[in-house]
């Protein structure tokens, strides 16, 4: 609780350079002829329009949009408030004050209307709310698809048919003696009687020593 109570030096040198520009607002007011409330109007004017231009200033230049209309303001508010400083400080007979500052001083109330309203009624530029234009460099061009085509039954002529391999050329007949024959014959009427079985071609063609068609050749007729 005493910590946020703790006073702030930069907060009391404004208050008392606040109070001292004000008290010598009001005086030069006074001596230019403003004598009663509106000597104290004065100063109260004064540094109004010299705080509403320096928030109208922020307020603008935090929306990056031009300024220049407050920090007009400001410099005639800041050159009303220091001159009186000036002038109090000695420079100027008080009690002879010269007609270009009454003039001036009488025609303060309606420079700092019209600057107070100038500032209240000054809005910064509405955003762009515009979308961007597309980018027509990288978008390609849309074509749209064709029409299909009317159809259109050509008489074509029949494809011939593959034609098949040929086959194979049959290996020509071997032709066995007869004599070769009865001899197998007899091999192979003994080799079932030894064994009971038939015999088989590969055993005939070791028996007979002859080549393996041939063999097949005699086989066939012993069947």
């Amino acid at each position: 609780m005493l910590r946020s109570l703790r006073p702030d030096p930069v907060l009391i040198q404004a208050l008392i350079a606040g109070a001292l520009s004000f008290a010598h607002l009001h005086d030069l007011a006074e001596a230019a002829g403003q004598d009663g409330w509106k000597a104290w109007a004065y100063p109260v004017s004064v540094d109004l329009l010299l705080v509403a231009a320096w928030r109208r200033m922020r307020t603008l230049r935090a929306g990056d949009d031009s300024a220049r209309a407050a920090w007009c303001w400001f410099i005639i508010a800041l050159a009303a408030s220091l001159g009186a400083n000036v002038a109090t400080a000695g420079l100027l007979d008080m009690h002879h004050i010269p007609a270009v500052l009454r003039i001036i001083v009488a025609g303060w109330p309606a420079l700092a209307f019209l600057g107070g309203t100038l500032l209240a009624h000054t809005a910064p530029a509405p955003a762009d709310t515009r979308e961007p234009a597309p980018d027509t460099a990288d978008t390609a061009p849309v074509v749209s698809d064709p029409e299909p085509a009317a159809d259109i039954t050509v008489d074509r002529a029949p494809e011939p048919a593959p034609e098949l391999p040929a086959p194979a050329p049959k290996a020509p007949a071997v032709q066995v003696p007869p004599a070769l024959v009865e001899h197998a014959r007899k091999v192979a009427e003994t080799h079932r009687t030894t064994t009971g079985t038939p015999i088989d071609t590969d055993t005939l063609r070791a028996r007979l020593g002859v080549p393996p068609q041939m063999a097949d050749a005699i086989a066939a007729q012993l069947t």
